[in-house]
């Protein structure tokens, strides 16, 4: 038992070129940084090394630090986590003032908390059949009564969206996968403001999307404030980084040519 809680507390999710964990690993060097819920440093993954990002400025003497969990949680399911996984109390700035709290939880708790045990029970589709069901189930949520009570703000609801948009890729629906992963651009930069591999990542997504459907001039804009942050959060070097540079090329040779 005590073996198995230094893992727990000491392993890193790996996660692959989408932010999506794909299994954990031991990083002895790492897992001396302390947590907080607005770190200056960032993890990514490039297969499996582990690289150690800085997001902004760090002054002399400043600790690094990295986030632990998910930071778009609200305070109170971020204390729990960090409390029952690594056994401390966050006392980040972001913490203390509940930052950002309103605007997760918007909308009537009723609706917003049947749309988190939908989000809950989700399971990654191993199918076809799988994901059209993971879409029904979406699609009756976002545009029934309870969906339409709450801002795509709310954290719950923008985790509908996302799951919606995966399940649209998973179908080869273009369009209305584009549809649901512009809804979720304005929350994410809300909740993921200057430099994070998230919002990155998922302007890259809805950027490939946009040039799927020929929208040439949305989709380089889109891609150029995902480079922006890309830079920073994965480096020039980072495999992800070359599939964008080189989508953004593209782009702006058909461009030239129109």
């Amino acid at each position: 038992f005590p073996l198995f809680s230094q893992v727990t507390c000491n392993c890193f999710t790996i996660s692959n070129g989408e932010m999506q964990d794909v299994g954990v690993g031991l990083y002895p060097s790492m897992s001396l940084l302390n947590h907080s819920c607005d770190p200056n440093c960032v993890i990514v993954f490039e297969g499996y090394q582990l690289l150690l990002r800085s997001v902004r400025e760090i002054q002399i003497g400043e600790e690094l630090t990295i986030s632990y969990i998910e930071s778009l949680m609200p305070t109170s399911e971020r204390q729990k986590q960090l409390m029952r996984q690594y056994c401390f109390e966050c006392d980040c700035h972001l913490c203390q003032d509940h930052e950002k709290d309103a605007e997760k939880l918007a909308g009537e708790e009723s609706a917003w908390k049947e749309v988190k045990d939908a989000v809950n029970e989700v399971r990654y589709p191993k199918s076809k059949e799988e994901w059209e069901l993971v879409l029904a189930r979406c699609q009756s949520l976002l545009s029934g009564d309870k969906g339409c009570h709450l801002p795509d703000t709310n954290i719950y609801k923008l985790k509908m969206l996302d799951c919606a948009m995966d399940a649209c890729i998973n179908l080869e629906a273009w369009e209305q996968a584009l549809c649901y992963g512009n809804r979720t651009l304005g929350p994410y930069r809300l909740y993921y403001p200057g430099f994070h591999p998230l919002r990155a990542v998922q302007l890259m997504r809805v950027g490939k999307l946009q040039y799927s459907q020929d929208m040439f001039p949305q989709a380089l804009e889109t891609l150029k404030q995902a480079y922006n942050i890309m830079k920073v959060t994965h480096g020039t070097d980072h495999r992800l980084m070359q599939t964008l540079m080189d989508l953004k090329e593209q782009c702006e040779a058909i461009m030239k040519i129109q």
